[in-house]
């Protein structure tokens, strides 16, 4: 069977139009041609499509089911068509960006706001996720961006380092301390802690630093969330050393930022995939993300 896509578009035609005449007039050609190639459908289906009373032509049940079936065809082209011509436009041009959640909530909205003042007609996905999930997501290229902490090498990404900053001290507002204007380690000394996570690798560096100045803190609470460990010493229930960009979005209210009279780095970097097509709003977000990001870490900034 030899049908080909001419075939179809003409049965569409009279069908749609409802006369040979009509059709050829809808498809630019001869009514002929037009005639011949439906008899040539029929002819290779090997029944009628039409029965001709007086001239007209009138759609067997056969071809009404056969109708119902090419106009699903020539929807799902449509919306193909429709696809392929709005990827050209800007208004649906899409960033896909994967970021640690802390991120997502202490760094991303204000570079976002920036970024839709100036392109309104973009789009932005914004997935939270944690290592290793989210070096496995970026590795296998399925985000047009990604944003993490102390990130290492990895294949199929280029790393590039977006800013640094150093870690911040975070207490009550009516804590003893707070009317210091710099934290040294010591003054942390029998007081309550709220920590990160045992596997996180800035807990790990900080409980190094205290144990190297010989500071013993009373370890209470931990938890892997930034914002918590924030929480919680607003509610009092002690003092914590956390990234200085999640210390900003959440200062206020009860909750008193300072900076340490050591330096305890901390680092984002944006992966980019190697493998995957480049996505032109990365760069466009990336230079929003260095210049939104607040006064302790932008004077830091790459």
């Amino acid at each position: 069977m030899d049908i080909q896509h001419r075939h179809i578009e003409v049965f569409r035609a009279v069908m749609t139009a409802g006369s040979v005449t009509a059709a050829a007039a809808l498809l630019h050609t001869s009514q002929p041609t037009l005639s011949r190639d439906l008899a040539r459908l029929e002819q290779l289906l090997g029944y009628a499509l039409f029965e001709r009373e007086r001239g007209r032509l009138k759609a067997t049940a056969r071809a009404r089911a056969l109708f119902d079936a090419v106009e699903r065809s020539f929807q799902g082209l449509a919306r193909v068509v429709e696809r392929a011509q709005a990827l050209g436009r800007a208004e649906d041009t899409e960033l896909s960006v994967l970021s640690l959640p802390a991120l997502s909530h202490a760094l991303l909205p204000g570079a976002l706001a920036a970024l839709l003042a100036e392109r309104p007609e973009a789009r932005v996905s914004i997935t939270p996720a944690e290592p290793p999930l989210l070096d496995a997501w970026m590795g296998e290229q399925r985000f047009d961006l990604g944003l993490a902490e102390q990130a290492v090498p990895l294949p199929g990404l280029r790393v590039e380092p977006l800013l640094e900053a150093d870690e911040v001290a975070v207490l009550p507002a009516g804590h003893a301390l707070a009317s210091r204007q710099r934290l040294a380690l010591a003054d942390f000394e029998g007081r309550d802690f709220i920590s990160l996570a045992e596997d996180d690798p800035y807990r790990r560096e900080i409980d190094a630093r205290f144990a190297a100045a010989n500071v013993t803190r009373r370890l209470r609470v931990q938890t892997h969330s930034a914002v918590a460990v924030c929480e919680m010493v607003r509610v009092g229930l002690g003092l914590a050393i956390v990234n200085p960009l999640t210390a900003a979005a959440c200062a206020g209210a009860g909750l008193v930022v300072r900076p340490l009279a050591v330096s305890i780095p901390y680092r984002v970097s944006a992966l980019i995939p190697l493998h995957r097509p480049a996505q032109p709003l990365v760069g466009e977000l990336l230079s929003r993300l260095r210049s939104s990001a607040p006064p302790a870490a932008s004077r830091r900034s790459a």
